[in-house]
């Protein structure tokens, strides 16, 4: 089998898209080759990957060397799967149908754009953690879960400990984060609070200036962020961790909080689409969004419960993110729906969806 992926970076340091490299790593374990088409690569890939790459001064220069990309590396591809990007995958369209190779879009977020819209129209497949994280309704969805690398992202079990509470948020200073909730909020505990994170854009750094003066006077740090590498060691120094994002305003399954669960902390959400994942640990580990009170007592449930309770609320929760959320289920949800599609009756399926 050949898989063609497409996707804006293949970089393990990138601040957002590090996951590719372990995407394309799975991918090339359970196939015969991956060629990647991408404006840039900072990695070593697997021997059985072919990587052309796109990047170009230009707009127009960009468009038609992904076309060149593109069409150079999908010769007798099986499928073209496009991460993230709606327009890659429009701009794929016909060299995919040329090709008679599925196509197929990979998108987590909340953002509906026009783009996206007309994406999920052309494209045979559209994959995400689960119907919650992508904003469109569509009979082509398929759940693949998330795709979290848990052989990184393990630490050791919890331990016993003197002192307050070590509470941990990790991602962008985006307003949506929720992050002035969670500095409220710990200012109604014993806990202390460390934030760690970028900011990418001028409102963010705005919004960080903003944290770093809220957080003045209280067991609260808001600090830079680290390599993807050394999130596992944060994890693995946390009581719990909290992802206070405000779902009504955009946020959707944030990716952290399978990575902390996978590193065998207790999360704690603000986000009522990962009840199937918190709910049922012995813990109460979803609470309302901008409800500092609400979040607070929360937390204070969790400093309160018995040690052995926490640890095996953490152990229950790396179980779970191993059977459904790793990058192996992922890689193997991805070739079970490319034979499906491939198969007589899934061409025949995307015919009758197609004329309707």
């Amino acid at each position: 089998m050949k898989i063609v992926f497409v996707t804006q970076e293949l970089d393990p340091d990138h601040p957002a898209l590090a996951q590719t490299v372990d995407l394309v790593r799975a991918l090339a374990a359970r196939v015969d080759e991956v060629g990647v088409a991408t404006r840039r690569v900072a990695c070593d890939v697997p021997a059985n990957v072919r990587v052309e790459t796109f990047d170009s001064g230009g707009k127009l220069g960009r468009g038609l060397a992904f076309e060149r990309a593109l069409t150079s590396i999908s010769r007798d591809a099986d499928a073209v799967l496009v991460h993230m990007v709606p327009q890659f995958a429009l701009l794929a369209a016909p060299i995919a149908l040329a090709r008679r190779a599925p196509l197929m879009l990979w998108y987590t977020h909340w953002h509906a754009s026009r783009a996206l819209r007309a994406a999920t129209r052309v494209v045979d497949v559209v994959l995400s953690v689960d119907a919650s994280s992508f904003p469109l309704a569509t009979s082509k969805l398929r759940a693949t879960g998330h795709a979290i690398d848990v052989a990184t992202f393990d630490a050791p079990p919890l331990v016993r400990h003197d002192g307050p509470l070590r509470v941990l948020a990790l991602g962008r200073t985006a307003r949506w984060k929720g992050l002035a909730t969670l500095i409220d909020a710990v200012g109604h505990t014993d806990a202390e609070l460390e934030i760690r994170g970028p900011s990418l854009t001028e409102d963010e750094r705005a919004h960080r200036s903003e944290l770093e003066r809220q957080a003045d006077g209280l067991p609260v740090r808001v600090l830079p962020a680290v390599s993807r590498a050394q999130v596992p060691a944060l994890f693995a120094a946390a009581d719990l961790v909290v992802s206070p994002n405000e779902p009504d305003t955009g946020a959707t399954l944030d990716k952290t909080v399978f990575e902390a669960a996978a590193c065998r902390r207790p999360v704690l959400s603000t986000n009522a689409s990962f009840a199937p994942l918190l709910d049922g640990t012995g813990l109460p580990l979803i609470a309302p969004p901008r409800d500092a009170v609400a979040l607070a007592a929360a937390i204070e449930c969790v400093a309160r419960a018995d040690h052995a309770v926490t640890r095996a609320a953490g152990e229950e929760l790396r179980s779970r993110v191993v059977a459904h959320h790793s990058v192996d289920h992922w890689a193997d949800r991805v070739i079970r729906t490319i034979r499906e599609v491939r198969s007589p009756r899934g061409k025949a399926g995307n015919a009758r969806q197609a004329a309707g």
